[in-house]
């Protein structure tokens, strides 16, 4: 494939809510153009971008997928994204190296909740947005029904560049409002008009120049629409509203020469900011001849060919069987083939230019974020900032075998996706897998055994309990035994104080005149520590209380360190008994943001979880709740949030201090504390 100049280029980005058309028309795309020779369809599990397996079992995309149309002198890079919330981390990384997007909504339902995410996330983004009303062929289509919803939620930015000709079963063309034809087919005559009126209108809105003309009375000319319309496009101010069905690949032609014409190329679009190797900032010029600064915004895991690197090019060429320096590790990095990844194949490609989209195998070091540059001209980009999820699941080995694996694949599986993350809980022991939601975990377990052959078993994290005392009491033990020779001699009177919250553990000694000789009462401070870290209620450690040595005796002969030791280990816990214990339990800092016709059904769920509301800051469309809930109670708050917003909120947390258990949820919790334990035994 011959090299594209910058101009030609352009990067696009597909969103929409999950099922809305995003596969179906890449592969109408690609058909168009001739990349391919049939269309695939989602339902056959035979499509182009959704190849891997995970994808053809839940019939939708989990990963993003580069696809690149090329015709006449033309190149588009379509980065096609996951629709559902637990994947949104693709979503991310692709908006971070496209110029533009084009935001799906299917006819039949019209905004969605994927919908205003897409749009929001793309706002964000300062990227120029087009959408698309697919599914105009299914029943209950209705464009003009659409193009309310659309105008209605997001504003009258949105204006339609096309009219369907039919709606439903009746959809059969379309017809431009922006390049009028000849002879307007009779069914849409008279909203043509209005339409062509309106686009007028917008376009006239955006310009200074132009609104002056068209209140004088003057005629636009068309080649004033069009430049003007693509001024107001690359500006934000003008949102088209384009049709299609991709599966009767009816519209998509017209779309892909949308993008050709009305879309920026690298050129025009916004350039990251890219620092040198004293952290100044520099200027990023789209030029083929300048050093190469190019930016891995995807990275895949394969046992076979190890990894695979989805980069873009800012500057310069990247050539294959090359060597290139990786400034964020400041490492070299040997360069074998490039490839044009193409589904499940990938075409040899010789270089990649700058504005353009590639992928490299086998990479020693570089992750996701990398920049690779030339040596003798570092600079680096900022690294994309994923979305943090907050559900996590405990993982365990299915079997000894796995267990060796574990660590390795769980490492490999968070590379290629870097919105998981994966740790040890140190209080709990457990190792953790932790993400946006439930899909992307069981997708990500799944991706485990299929790729690196480790089968792991997950459940639900343990909760880090802690025990404590209420009361102050004395305790005492004697430890003596005898067994030939030298026995064993320690004698400890103990007072157990309970502290404040998060004071930890204090040892003090009120010894006088030699009771317990000195030496030995560090030892019965180590008894007291290490039964602290069993309690008795349920085996949780022991937090916040003081320990007093203030009485003992010792033997000439027979007492020791170890004697004294175990008298404090015994004195304490028979001291922990009889001091009224109790559970603590974390309590975390939940901030929640949703919309405000949710705010009363999240409210009535934290009452219900025993959370404590902090306060409630309206914005414009959003609230934001803060409280404090038990961990326990909102482990799984991933999948409450979804079903109370209908996807529409978010929600992070943060661990915040421990509280006592009440009275009639503590018994619950030991028995089923007691009862994993003897699970785990057996």
């Amino acid at each position: 494939m011959p090299n594209i100049d910058a101009g030609n280029l352009r990067n696009v980005a597909l969103l929409s809510h999950s099922g809305a058309g995003k596969t179906s028309l890449c592969e109408a795309l690609l058909f168009n153009t001739k990349a391919i020779n049939r269309i695939g369809r989602v339902e056959d599990g035979n499509t182009v971008s959704d190849y891997e397996p995970e994808e053809v079992k839940r019939g939708g995309s989990i990963q993003t997928t580069l696809i690149s149309c090329s015709w006449d002198r033309y190149k588009v890079n379509f980065l096609d994204t996951p629709g559902y919330d637990d994947f949104f981390g693709e979503v991310v990384g692709a908006l971070r190296v496209v110029e533009s997007a084009t935001i799906l909504l299917p006819a039949p339902s019209g905004v969605d909740v994927g919908t205003e995410r897409s749009w929001s996330q793309s706002e964000e983004m300062g990227l120029p947005r087009v959408l698309l009303v697919n599914k105009m062929d299914r029943e209950n289509a209705s464009f003009a029904r659409t193009v309310a919803d659309i105008q209605g939620t997001f504003g009258n930015q949105c204006v339609p560049f096309q009219l369907p000709i039919g709606d439903a079963q009746d959809f059969k063309g379309i017809v431009s409002v922006v390049h009028p034809p000849a002879d307007i087919p009779a069914e849409v005559a008279g909203d043509f008009e209005m339409a062509r009126e309106r686009l007028i209108e917008a376009v006239a809105e955006a310009d200074d120049e132009l609104a002056d003309k068209y209140l004088e009375g003057e005629e636009l000319t068309d080649e004033e629409i069009i430049n003007g319309a693509r001024s107001a496009i690359l500006a934000g101010a003008l949102v088209p509203i384009l049709a299609s069905s991709a599966t009767q690949n009816i519209g998509v032609e017209e779309y892909l020469e949308f993008v050709r014409e009305f879309l920026p190329s690298p050129l025009e679009g916004m350039v990251p900011d890219m620092k040198n190797a004293n952290g100044e900032s520099v200027e990023c010029e789209v030029d083929a001849g300048a050093p190469l600064a190019s930016f891995v915004f995807k990275t895949t895991a394969d046992p076979f060919v190890g990894k695979l690197s989805l980069f873009r090019v800012y500057r310069g060429t990247f050539k294959s069987n090359s060597e290139v320096w990786n400034s964020n590790r400041n490492q070299s990095e040997r360069i074998g083939q490039l490839y044009l990844p193409r589904g499940k194949s990938q075409e040899n490609i010789s270089e990649v230019v700058a504005g353009d989209m590639g992928a490299i195998g086998k990479l020693g070091v570089t992750v996701t974020s990398d920049t690779l540059c030339a040596r003798e001209s570092q600079v680096t980009f900022d690294p994309i900032e994923f979305p943090r999820g907050y559900y996590s699941v405990a993982v365990a080995p299915a079997t000894k075998a796995d267990l060796d694996k574990m660590s390795t694949s769980l490492a490999r599986i968070v590379e290629e996706d870097p919105s998981l993350r994966y740790s040890r809980d140190a209080d709990t022991g457990d190792s953790l897998l932790t993400g946006l939601g439930d899909a992307q975990i069981e997708v990500a377990i799944e991706r485990i055994k299929r790729k690196f052959g480790a089968d792991l078993l997950l459940r639900m994290p343990k909760v880090a309990y802690r025990e404590t005392i209420t009361r102050v009491i004395n305790t005492e033990y004697r430890h003596k035994k005898q067994s030939g020779g030298h026995g064993q001699y320690g004698h400890v009177l103990l007072r157990l104080e309970p502290m404040d919250r998060d004071n930890g553990f204090e040892f003090g000694s009120e010894i006088v005149g030699g009771r317990v000789p000195r030496e030995y009462i560090p030892a019965v401070e180590k008894g007291v520590v290490k039964s602290m870290e069993e309690g008795i209620l349920a085996g949780f450690p022991v937090v916040d209380l003081k320990t007093v040595i203030y009485d003992g005796s010792y033997h000439d002969v027979d007492s020791s360190g170890m004697s004294f030791e175990i008298a404090g280990s015994q004195a304490f816990k028979k001291g922990m008994a009889d001091a009224s214990p109790i559970l603590l339990e974390p309590i975390v800092k939940l901030t929640v943001n949703v919309p405000e016709a949710y705010t009363g059904e999240v409210m009535s769920d934290l009452n219900g979880k025993r959370g404590r509301i902090l306060g409630m800051n309206p914005g414009d469309r959003y609230t934001v709740v803060e409280a404090e809930v038990p961990l326990a109670e909102v482990q799984r708050y991933a999948q409450d949030m979804r079903s109370l917003t209908q996807g529409r909120g978010s929600y992070r947390l943060e661990f915040d201090h421990y509280e006592p258990v009440p009275a009639n949820i503590e018994q619950r919790v030991i028995e089923e504390t007691k009862r994993l334990k003897e699970e785990e035994r057996v």
